[in-house]
């Protein structure tokens, strides 16, 4: 912390015979105090537009590839790779997004992909808090190396134990069913972590109010965790549902019946039907991303808010 200095030194004056007081006490010179931000420099205006533009350029080559994507959806199916690049559909093809539908079985593939992203989700959300909320708030013995033993599978590579777990759901009569996506996505380590290390952040005098007011474990889990980490839940929602979405292996492996494949599935099967139908091809794509940009750019604010504060203490 920084000291205030003096510039000069104090003088007192006062008549003779009479006691010195505090009033009497005068500083001849101002006193200064070096603020914590005075020895800092702010950027400079050309550093800082050299900073903004290059951040510019970095969104748009990561932007182009979609906008090209969506441009190719409204072409004709010859102009799609044309040379040069026509970036301005022209004529504008809607009728695209209406020959997919009637070509394919959309309706069914992002109806199952939209039923298993959901209910992943919800498990997810559920069985992640309130596993990590034992984790963080309960005392039992072992608990830390239990932890690190269930945080420590996020390390093993799901190839290793794919044959196994496939196994298990032919043994249980789950193969070719949804169930058997949502038993092996409906608990996560990686859940688990993020929620613990956003309920440790909350202070623990908060839980030890409830239990002094004779709230249960899960009463304090359910009107006090749950309500104060809204944004770690918004961050955990939007990465599970992302990842069920574009999941491909895990539906091609389990998923045998045409009443049961998901959009990546789906897709793969149109375009060995149509491979010649770019247009329609980037069409089907397009109506593939589009729900997930929807998603994040509605939870963008909780989702960006949730990863910055796990992990710090409050």
């Amino acid at each position: 912390m920084n000291r205030p200095t003096r510039n000069a030194p104090l003088h007192t004056t006062y008549p003779p015979g009479r006691a010195m007081t505090t009033t009497d006490i005068r500083p001849t010179a101002a006193i200064t105090v070096a603020g914590p931000a005075s020895g800092r420099r702010r950027p400079s205006r050309g550093w800082r537009v050299a900073g903004y533009t290059a951040l510019l350029l970095a969104a748009a080559a990561l932007l182009l590839p979609f906008y090209w994507m969506v441009v190719a959806s409204l072409k004709t199916n010859n102009d799609v790779f044309t040379i040069p690049i026509k970036w301005v559909p022209d004529p504008v093809v809607w009728r695209n997004y209406v020959d997919i539908w009637q070509r394919s079985d959309m309706t069914t593939w992002l109806g199952n992909t939209l039923l298993l992203s959901v209910t992943v989700t919800f498990l997810q959300l559920l069985t992640g808090s309130i596993a990590a909320y034992g984790f963080a708030r309960i005392r039992f013995p072992g608990r830390n190396l239990l932890f690190l033993a269930y945080i420590g599978t996020i390390a093993v590579p799901w190839q290793s134990y794919m044959i196994p777990q496939f196994i298990l759901m032919s043994k249980l009569h789950l193969s070719n069913t949804l169930w058997s996506i949502i038993a092996l996505q409906a608990f996560g380590a990686f859940g688990v972590f993020l929620m613990k290390q956003f309920y440790e952040t909350i202070p623990e005098e908060l839980s030890e109010s409830a239990r002094v007011d004779g709230l249960t474990e899960f009463g304090i889990y359910r009107r006090i965790m749950l309500p104060l980490s809204r944004p770690a839940l918004a961050s955990l929602a939007l990465i599970t549902f992302v990842t069920t979405w574009n999941d491909y292996l895990g539906p091609l492996i389990y998923l045998r019946s045409p009443d049961l494949r998901t959009i990546q599935l789906g897709l793969n099967t149109f375009i060995s039907q149509y491979n010649a139908e770019y247009a329609l091809i980037m069409t089907g794509s397009v109506l593939s991303v589009l729900p997930v940009a929807v998603i994040f750019l509605l939870g963008q604010r909780y989702f960006v808010e949730g990863i910055a504060t796990t992990g710090l203490k409050g």
